[in-house]
């Protein structure tokens, strides 16, 4: 069974640099297809601002073979040992739009009646570097939407030079995550998302985008104090 994995770590800016630097690659890290390593950023901050680019908080998403494998990787490789120590949630795929390169991205959306169930959202995309000034116009608004969504249990963003962004968000259902995506949440100006959709289709800002979808399995560890993030998991303490 594919498995993915979002991983969050307060570290120092040198230990995350030096991961960002030699991150995990399949050849050496068994049952691995692939990681994008990143540094976190705060949903809607200003562009020029140290919340913008907080390079000591290391963002990991990962795609895997099985179970067996994370657990491994966490106990054993110098990166997986450091991840052990933050937060991390496993992903079941469930729904994808666009392609990505490297990732494994089941062809077949998976069938989910569950509109009441949590459900974590990620998005991650590689720029076109011209198209940046107009992504941040369009992005930001929506970034807030998200960020002071009521739906929402965690949101943020991150990035890794020069070209990939990605977004990272909790819902406490899809029917939420849903209403937000389509313009239709009580919010103030639900229909952000929407208008930036439409924008993107005129003239895209990216090489590559896609937009997953995942029934989150388990949770493990704490992020700034935090337990408990995905309503209905059994939480779980790293040993």
């Amino acid at each position: 069974m594919s498995l993915f994995t979002f991983h969050l770590l307060k570290t120092n800016m040198f230990s995350a640099i030096r991961v960002l630097c030699s991150p995990p690659i399949p050849t050496d890290v068994p049952g691995l297809v692939h990681a994008e390593c990143m540094t976190a950023m705060t949903l809607g901050s200003r562009i020029f601002s140290p919340s913008r680019m907080l390079v000591s908080q290391l963002v990991v998403f990962a795609q895997w073979e099985d179970q067996s494998d994370v657990d491994a990787f966490l106990k054993n490789h110098w990166i997986g040992k450091k991840l052990a120590k933050g937060w991390h949630t496993r992903l079941i795929f469930l729904r994808h739009w666009g392609e990505i390169d490297k990732f494994r991205v089941p062809k077949e959306n998976q069938a989910s009646a569950n509109m009441e169930g949590a459900v974590v959202a990620v998005t991650l995309a590689r720029m076109k570097l011209l198209e940046v000034p107009r992504f941040i116009k369009w992005g930001r608004p929506v970034e807030k939407l998200v960020r002071d969504h009521p739906g929402k249990t965690l949101a943020l963003a991150s990035f890794r030079l020069p070209r990939t962004v990605s977004t990272f968000s909790v819902w406490k259902s899809q029917k939420e995550m849903l209403d937000m995506v389509q313009g239709h949440s009580q919010a103030p100006q639900p229909q952000l998302h929407y208008e930036a959709m439409l924008e993107r289709n005129r003239k895209d800002f990216h090489v590559q985008f896609a937009t997953l979808r995942f029934r989150p399995l388990s949770e493990f560890g704490q992020w700034h104090g935090r337990r408990n993030i995905i309503p209905g998991l059994e939480h779980i303490n790293p040993k």
